[in-house]
């Protein structure tokens, strides 16, 4: 009796353990998922905070492009510098670490119309901007003629070139040539040749990304390309050197200063901006917003937003 006592009282200590042991295990798993959806409502409320830090940024943006500003000049800096109409240089906006509410936003402006215009470019300024982002000769081919069959509203493609039929559609994840003029720069990653290392850029060489358009006249602002782009239309790099020069101590005000270079398609003033913003927390960016914007003199609104897009 005493023994079989003894054995009961032992499993009922075991059983006592066991309960206690899954008890643990409930508490921990119960603790660990308070701790996870703690964790997931706070990176929410950082990615919707840090989305608002960077439509503020767009928002200041937008109010140094709709000022008295006449002229966009790249400072040395890589920043755009505004001159207003009687050539005085306008005081930036802070652009960096802009402190508001929970965060900081920061936000850089390029003018959109110092990039090649990919719809309206010839075929040759558009080779002469891959080779001087070291592109070889083999990809540079494919993706020219890729371009124009990607443009173009045939299904026949050229020599290097791709359409639905032989290419796109046999891609792991199919899709058709688009048949018209691009609608965005990103649509490039889509046409054949261009990789990503040449769309985003490496090495410390800018992308496609940063060089070329879809949303503006086709001109190029001599006040603000960058030498990638004036390379491309031909200029030899004394002239390059010069441009840069002259511009530096005041932006080119007279289109006859633009014509002893003797090329064409450079103009002196721009009206579409490209703005990068980003919104951070904690000192960590938690959003990324890119807007592409056109100024609207006398216009209700001034400044109208022509493409945008985000990251979280």
């Amino acid at each position: 009796m005493t023994r079989t006592r003894r054995e009961e009282g032992g499993f009922a200590l075991i059983a006592v353990l066991l309960v206690l042991a899954f008890v643990a295990v409930i508490g921990a798993e119960f603790a660990y998922s308070m701790r996870l959806e703690a964790t997931s409502v706070r990176a929410y409320k950082d990615t919707l905070t840090g989305a608002h830090l960077a439509e503020a940024a767009v928002e200041q943006a937008i109010r140094e492009i709709a000022g008295d500003v006449m002229y966009a000049v790249l400072a040395d800096d890589g920043n755009l510098t505004f001159y207003n109409r009687v050539n005085l240089e306008l005081k930036r906006l802070p652009r960096t670490n802009v402190p508001l509410g929970a965060g900081q936003f920061s936000y850089r402006i390029t003018d959109e119309e110092a990039r090649l215009n990919l719809n309206t470019t010839p075929p040759d300024r558009i080779d002469q901007l891959l080779q001087g982002l070291g592109v070889t000769k083999a990809d540079r081919d494919t993706i020219n003629d890729s371009l124009q069959d990607w443009r173009d509203a045939n299904d026949e493609h050229r020599l290097n070139g791709a359409e639905s039929d032989d290419y796109y559609l046999k891609l792991p994840t199919p899709y058709r040539a688009h048949n018209a003029n691009l609608e965005s720069v990103s649509e490039l990653l889509q046409i054949k040749g261009v990789k990503p290392e040449i769309y985003y850029g490496r090495e410390g060489k800018p992308g496609l990304v940063d060089l070329v358009t879809v949303k503006t006249p086709g001109q190029i602002n001599a006040n603000s390309a960058g030498p990638e782009v004036l390379r491309a239309l031909g200029l030899a790099d004394a002239l390059i050197i010069d441009i840069v020069q002259s511009r530096r101590d005041a932006p080119f005000r007279d289109q006859r200063q633009l014509d002893r270079f003797g090329v064409s398609g450079l103009k002196l003033t721009t009206t579409t901006f490209r703005i990068e913003a980003e919104g951070l927390v904690d000192g960590q960016p938690r959003a990324r917003l890119t807007a592409i914007v056109q100024r609207k003199d006398g216009g209700r609104p001034p400044v109208a937003i022509l493409e945008w897009s985000g990251v979280r």
